[in-house]
């Protein structure tokens, strides 16, 4: 059942080119709009929180993580309504979501009454913030881009992590600039403006839940060329899969270390001996590092097995990891930004092609959707475990060690997992 024709306003066979081209830059614009829901985007607007609500840090981050936990629980459902609505639909109610959200935390601190009830309504809104940004606006455009590529779908996932990757490393100090020209309740306003109508209206436009409603084929193939049959697994299928969770449980350990390093990279650096704008500037390499790769995974994934790529993601996990818990080492540093650089580069064009090559196209929706409540809440225990280190412990490092065989337990993992659909397309 899906909401709007895809031939309204205009049909997509009707481009001079492949439309799937257009699917790409709209999938790209649609991550990238996510930001305002992703930790580095709700980063920049934590100390405004804290001066105009009163809550304790603490207290601040309890609410992140409650409202990330929560939000995580719900993505599966969200999954099943993007299998049963389509993409073009369910970008626009994220959208919608997203920017109505941040309408209501732009006057969060407006509220009367005790601290909880400022609480309460802070974990409300970081739910929905969390839900409709980092989960729902992020599954759909991937999810999406996938189902328009098969041969080429690295090539196109690729391309797209270039953009995400400058735009994700860019947008805390775009968003700070933002801050400082409209104040914090200016900026989560006018971002409400240009993620709601602006994301919503080309969601309206250019979104196409797949090539087959529009008369077309994947990359384009002619009508008449052979296209070799597709599997269909269920999400109870795919959840019953090693190979699943081997893909899905090496990207949810970075994302749980890369957020929980993120969020406390300041002390991490001062425990072994660096000022500030030391452990700050491992950022800037990364980033690069993380460009370059994503381009680099992109075109492989075309031609390379996904086990076989799950296995260099691992590798470049251990390293950053034992990297950064010797941040202070010679070789420490260097290695933490090569191996997280490496590692983040893999994200998004890892969990792009992946999953519509082991599991098909028809329950696509449904299967992101346990895989991104599994990465969600990863990334939310990520800051919380890396306190709990440093409390009982009065150290990051021995939380980075443990993190460091993480890794290590999902490469047995995926070397005993079966891939048996996992053929580069040709």
């Amino acid at each position: 059942m899906k909401l709007l024709h895809p031939d309204t306003p205009f049909a997509p066979r009707r481009a001079p080119f492949f439309y799937g081209w257009v699917v790409l830059a709209a999938s790209t614009l649609g991550v990238l709009m996510s930001i305002p829901g992703q930790t580095m985007g709700v980063s920049v607007f934590t100390d405004s929180l804290l001066g105009a609500t009163g809550l304790s840090r603490l207290a601040l981050s309890n609410a992140y993580l409650a409202g990330t936990v929560t939000s995580g629980l719900l993505l599966p459902r969200g999954g099943r309504l993007l299998d049963r609505f389509g993409a073009r639909s369910t970008v626009m109610l994220a959208a919608f979501g997203l920017g109505a959200t941040l309408l209501a935390l732009s006057a969060i601190d407006r509220l009367a009454g005790p601290l909880f009830v400022t609480w309460a309504a802070l974990a409300a809104a970081f739910t929905a913030l969390r839900f409709t940004g980092q989960g729902m606006l992020t599954m759909v455009s991937r999810t999406m881009l996938g189902k328009w590529f098969d041969r080429r779908r690295g090539l196109a996932t690729g391309i797209s992590g270039v953009f995400v990757a400058f735009g994700f490393a860019s947008a805390p100090l775009l968003l700070d600039a933002w801050i400082g020209a409209a104040g914090w309740r200016g900026a989560w306003a006018s971002m409400a403006a240009v993620v709601g109508f602006g994301m919503g209206g080309f969601g309206w436009l250019l979104f196409r839940d797949n090539p087959e409603e529009c008369g077309l084929r994947m990359d384009g193939a002619a009508p008449g060329a052979d296209v070799a049959p597709e599997v269909a697994s269920t999400r109870g299928e795919a959840a019953r899969t090693p190979a699943f969770w081997a893909l899905t449980l090496a990207l949810a350990v970075h994302g749980l270390v890369v957020t929980g390093f993120t969020f406390q990279v300041v002390d991490v650096g001062v425990e072994h001996g660096l000022a500030r704008s030391e452990a700050v500037s491992l950022f800037l390499p990364m980033a690069v590092c993380s460009t370059v790769t994503g381009a680099l995974v992109g075109w492989s994934a075309d031609r390379v097995r996904i086990r076989s790529l799950i296995f260099v993601l691992l590798t470049a996990e251990l390293v950053g990891y034992a990297g950064a818990s010797q941040l202070g080492a010679p070789w420490g540093m260097p290695a933490a930004i090569v191996g997280l650089g490496v590692a983040s580069g893999f994200f998004g064009p890892l969990s792009a092609v992946a999953l519509p090559r082991l599991f098909g196209r028809t329950h696509l929706g449904a299967i992101a959707g346990v895989q991104s409540m599994t990465l969600v809440i990863g990334s939310a225990l990520g800051p919380s475990a890396f306190a709990l280190s440093r409390s009982l412990t009065g150290s990051y490092t021995p939380g980075l060690l443990v993190c460091v065989a993480l890794p290590a337990l999902v490469m047995l993992l995926n070397a005993r997992a079966k891939h048996p659909r996992d053929v580069p397309p040709r």
